[in-house]
């Protein structure tokens, strides 16, 4: 576990587990001062269920556009505050309501659960496209690069508008930009090439709007959003839209084939969509991909957990700890896909909830039935320890997961 120990505790984990150093805190009282990960000082580290879903619900106590230290580490980065002010235009995690609902509402009808049943088809299609794919690179394959990161990578590439010969380059970009390890001035050359990469987009969009969300907030939303908003929303969608869904194929995969009881409980209710839907909500609630969010400010003294947090110190929440908490769910450490775990906060909660969420929901349940019923004896092509994890990363995940299999199903 020595690689663990420089791992923030808000992101530490032992396999497909919190840490254990996590979990003692959630038992012991939930709250610690630990240090913040990217700029200095400390913030309060939350992990119990019931204090996570007290502080996402209530920004007028926990601030997002507060963004604490976001101006020290810009500056120490070599951003100037007229560059930061540019890179907060039209930026969903950098504000309160209302202008974050107001911001979120152009956004909103392109994420419904009605347009992504629209979408349905598409998916499969493209689901089915990397089947093939893997099938054809022969069992040893690794899921992750034929299947996981593509899958959502094309489908967030067709909604934008970006161009999908593109991918492997902002693919690339995206996982070293989320890499907590790597130093903060390569992490800053990476978002700059990303804002420059999403900028010429955007100018493109605004030439020759298609039928895309980049076209559609050009043609519906241009009088409000200029290009620096537009840029920030297409990096943030394009960022969040392939990676926190790709890990969860991925490391979803994993907990399926390490868990054989529960995968065969899935594969005996496949074609059922409601047995399917709820096997998905438990899989994001065991794994909870994404260990926290944008820090929180608080803008007055606050109480949670019996502990007094004050005003203009900032609060981290740990997503992964809170999702097993016992107080939340019983027996909360087994997979068990027979259960309903809602309201799990695997996307967040209150005002800030997973815009994408739908999406994400959407590519899960039909990427993995269809991987299953593809392959009936997938397995592991390497000893479930030999499995690398990614801990440094913003979302959890696995570096490969290559799987192996001896006959197919059509």
């Amino acid at each position: 576990m020595a690689e663990q120990s420089a791992v923030p505790l808000y992101m530490a984990r032992q396999g497909l587990d919190p840490a254990p150093e996590a979990v003692a805190l959630r038992e012991s009282g939930g709250l610690a001062k630990v240090p913040v990960t990217l700029g200095s000082g400390e913030a309060w580290l939350v992990t119990q269920y019931a204090d996570v879903r007290q502080v996402l619900s209530d920004p007028s106590r926990f601030s997002n556009t507060l963004m604490g230290g976001a101006a020290e580490r810009a500056a120490a980065a070599g951003i100037s505050p007229e560059t930061l002010a540019r890179r907060r235009k039209g930026q969903l995690l950098a504000f309160d309501p209302p202008e974050h609902t107001h911001l979120r509402r152009m956004l909103t009808p392109e994420f419904t659960m009605r347009r992504m049943r629209r979408l349905d088809p598409r998916i499969a299609e493209i689901v089915e496209q990397h089947l093939d794919l893997l099938e054809q690179a022969g069992p040893g394959a690794d899921l992750v690069e034929n299947f996981a990161l593509p899958i959502p990578s094309m489908v967030i590439c067709e909604l934008l508008g970006v161009p999908y010969g593109d991918r492997s380059e902002f693919q690339d970009r995206t996982s070293r930009m989320t890499d907590t390890s790597l130093p903060t001035e390569e992490r800053s050359r990476l978002s700059q090439e990303s804002h420059a990469y999403m900028a010429k987009l955007v100018a493109r969009a605004q030439a020759a709007p298609g039928d895309d969300i980049l076209g559609m907030l050009v043609t519906q939303h241009g009088d409000e959003l200029d290009a620096d908003a537009l840029t920030n929303i297409a990096g943030l969608l394009l960022t969040a839209g392939h990676e926190t869904t790709a890990n969860m194929l991925a490391v979803g995969t994993l907990a399926l084939l390490t868990h054989p009881e529960e995968e065969a409980r899935l594969r005996a209710t496949l074609y059922n969509p409601a047995q399917v839907e709820r096997a998905m909500e438990e899989l994001l609630r065991f794994l909870s991909v994404a260990h926290s969010g944008i820090p929180r400010t608080a803008t007055q003294d606050v109480e949670i957990g019996g502990q007094t947090i004050r005003a203009g110190e900032q609060v981290l929440f740990a997503l992964a700890p809170a999702n097993r908490d016992p107080r939340f769910i019983d027996d909360p450490d087994r997979l068990d896909l027979a259960r309903d775990p809602r309201p799990h906060i695997a996307f967040g909660h209150g005002a800030h909830h997973c815009l994408g969420a739908p999406l994400a929901r959407a590519e899960m349940r039909i990427a993995f039935p269809a991987l299953l019923r593809r392959f009936p004896d997938l397995a592991l092509a390497v000893p479930a320890d030999e499995i690398r994890f990614r801990p440094h990363h913003v979302v959890y995940g696995v570096q490969s997961l290559p799987v192996t299999w001896s006959r197919t199903s059509h």
